[in-house]
Order: structure tokens, then sequence, then C-alpha cells
């Protein structure tokens, strides 16, 4: 296993990460509280876990090649979708970890109305990050692969080569 096998794993995790954050709200609609921590803990696992491996492939990805990121290379109308995309996934994503801190403290506290609260906020942001992240990944190395990908592997093999 090298960096460039983790994208789509974490695809996975975010994947995983949506289905359970609806599944939580949905449970939580229901009044089925259990059901709904069930599934928040385990998407906030999912998510720590992404952000674990979205470091390690951005740092290995530098550390081994020099550039610390794939470029984007299709052109045409998908280009500026795709960094609506990304730039919205990006800030929001930064903002979503201290968000989702703030919202499981009241939990911690047994303070629930305000983790209600705090929860209309931060679950469709947290949403939007996990399906928007799934949708990156797609449009970067599935449905557009970007051709800078090819180069990172090449430079990789010849690094691991010696050369």
């Amino acid at each position: 296993m090298n960096v460039f096998d983790l994208p789509p794993v974490n695809a996975t995790l975010n994947g995983l990460s949506t289905c359970l954050i609806a599944v939580g709200w949905m449970a939580i609609l229901r009044d089925q509280k259990w059901t709904h921590i069930t599934c928040m803990i385990t998407a906030l696992v999912c998510s720590t876990v992404f952000l674990a491996c979205y470091l390690t492939y951005h740092f290995g990805l530098l550390s081994a090649v020099g550039e610390g990121c794939v470029r984007f290379t299709t052109g045409g109308w998908v280009r500026p979708f795709y960094y609506v995309i990304l730039i919205t996934h990006l800030i929001l994503a930064f903002t979503i970890l201290p968000l989702v801190i703030i919202t499981m403290i009241p939990v911690l506290r047994a303070q629930f109305d305000r983790h209600r609260r705090m929860g209309r906020f931060t679950m469709p942001i947290w949403l939007y990050v996990s399906v928007s992240g799934v949708i990156v990944y797609f449009m970067l190395y599935q449905w557009f692969p970007s051709t800078h990908l090819d180069e990172l592997k090449q430079r990789y093999a010849l690094k691991a080569k010696g050369y």
C-alpha cells in the first residue's frame, strides 16, 4: 500500500459518514435516541479516521513527490464547477471540526437542549462536507481523472527505484 491507495479509502470513509449522519438525523427526528447516538458516534469515528488518512495522504504525497495535492486538469464547463465544490468543501471542512466539538460538549454535560440547537446548525454543514468530499473524489479520480496524477505516480515510482 502506498499513498496513492488512500483516496478511495478517504472517499469510502466520507460516504460512510454521510450515510451515518443521515440515518442519525432521521433517527432523532423519530425519537430513536440510541440509534441516533450509535450513528453519530460511528460517524464521528469515521470522520476522525478519514481526517487521519487524509492528512497521511497529503503529507505522504508531499514527502514522496514534493507536491501535496493532485491538480484538476480537465477544462471546459466542469472546471469552474469542480472548483466551486472544492472551495466550499474546504472552507466548510475547516469549520466543521470545531463545530462538531462544540456540538458534542453539551452532550457530555447532559445539556441536550443546547446540543439540539447546535446540532441543527452543525448537521447540515457536516453532511455537506461529507457529500462534497465524495463528489470531489469522483471528479478528480474517477469521472475526470487528472493527468497530473499519472505524472505524480511516475515520479513516485522513479523515487522508489532510487532515481
